[in-house]
C-alpha cells in the first residue's frame, strides 16, 4: 500500500495565495480566516478598503499572513489590478474564492432595470471577471490551482419570492463552474462551488428590506430547516478549506450544499 500523506499536509496551504472576494464580513471572512489559519497568504478584496483593512489587521494580529485591496468585482480593470496585486505581494495566485454578490429583494414585476443589470454584473459578471484573471495567473504559473464560486442554494431552488434576479445569477454561476471546470481540468485547475443556505451574518437583509420583515421572514424559514436554526459563516468556511485543500484534490465540478438540510424539506 502506498504512503500516504499525513492530515496536516492535507490541509496546510502554506506557500499558496488566496484571494477572497466579498472577503471583509460575513461568509467572505469566515472563508478568509480558516484559508489564513491553514497558511495561506490571504489577499481580502472588497468594495470597502476600511472593512477589508480591518478584516486584514484581525488575521494579522493573529500571525498569519493577510492584505487588503479594494475592488469592484463588475470592472475588468479593478478585477486585473487585484490579481497583479496578489502576485506581486506574494508571489503567486494559486486559490480564487468569488464570494462577493448582492442580494437585493425586489419582486421581478417591480425591478428596474439598472438595478437588475448590477445584480448580473456583481453576481455573474463578477465570477467571470475574477476566474478568467485567475485562472490566466494560475495557467501562467504551471502548477495547477484552485477556485471555488459562492452559489446558493437558490441555484437548486427557490427560496422566496422577490429574488428572481439573485436567482438567475446563482443558476448561472453554478453553469458556468461546471463548465470551467471541464476547459481548466487539463491546466489542473479545480473549480467547485458551495451552496449556502440561512447563515447568519452582520450583514444579512441589509439593504434588501427592514430588519422586522426580515425577522419575519426569517422565523418560517429556520421553521423548515431540519437542523433548526441558521449557520454561521464559520460553516462555509470549513467547507472552502476542504475544497481549497489537498483533501479535495480530486473533486472537481460539483457543488457542495451546506444548508442544515433545507433542501430536504
Amino acid at each position: 500500500m502506498e504512503d500516504l500523506a499525513p492530515i496536516s499536509e492535507l490541509v496546510s496551504l502554506s506557500g499558496k495565495t488566496a484571494i477572497v472576494t466579498g472577503g471583509a464580513m460575513g461568509i467572505g471572512y469566515g472563508i478568509a480566516y480558516r484559508l489564513a489559519e491553514a497558511g495561506a497568504n490571504v489577499v481580502i478584496a472588497d468594495r470597502s478598503k476600511e472593512a477589508a483593512d480591518e478584516a486584514a489587521a484581525k488575521l494579522t494580529e493573529k500571525g498569519w499572513r493577510a492584505s487588503a485591496f479594494a475592488a469592484d468585482v463588475s470592472d475588468g480593470a479593478q478585477v486585473a489590478l487585484m490579481t497583479t496585486f496578489a502576485v506581486s505581494t506574494y508571489g503567486s495566485l494559486d486559490i480564487l474564492v468569488n464570494n462577493a454578490g448582492i442580494y437585493p429583494n425586489v419582486p421581478m414585476l417591480e425591478i428596474k432595470e439598472a438595478e437588475f443589470d448590477k445584480i448580473i454584473a456583481v453576481n455573474l459578471k463578477g465570477v467571470h471577471l475574477c476566474t478568467q484573471a485567475a485562472a490566466t495567473q494560475m495557467i501562467e504559473q504551471g502548477r495547477g490551482g484552485c477556485i471555488i464560486n459562492i452559489t446558493s442554494i437558490d441555484a437548486i431552488h427557490p427560496s422566496m419570492v422577490g429574488l428572481a434576479t439573485y436567482d438567475a445569477t446563482k443558476h448561472g454561476v453554478w453553469g458556468y463552474t461546471k463548465n470551467t471546470a471541464l476547459e481548466l481540468a487539463p491546466h489542473r485547475i479545480r473549480v467547485n462551488a458551495i451552496a449556502p443556505g440561512g447563515i447568519s451574518t452582520p450583514g444579512a437583509g441589509e439593504g434588501s428590506m427592514p430588519q422586522a420583515k426580515l425577522e419575519q421572514v426569517l422565523k418560517p424559514f429556520i421553521e423548515k430547516i431540519p437542523m433548526k436554526h441558521l449557520g454561521v459563516p464559520d460553516d462555509i468556511g470549513k467547507v472552502a478549506l476542504f475544497l481549497a485543500s489537498d483533501m479535495a484534490s480530486y473533486m472537481t465540478g460539483a457543488q457542495v450544499v451546506v444548508d442544515g438540510g433545507v433542501l430536504l424539506s
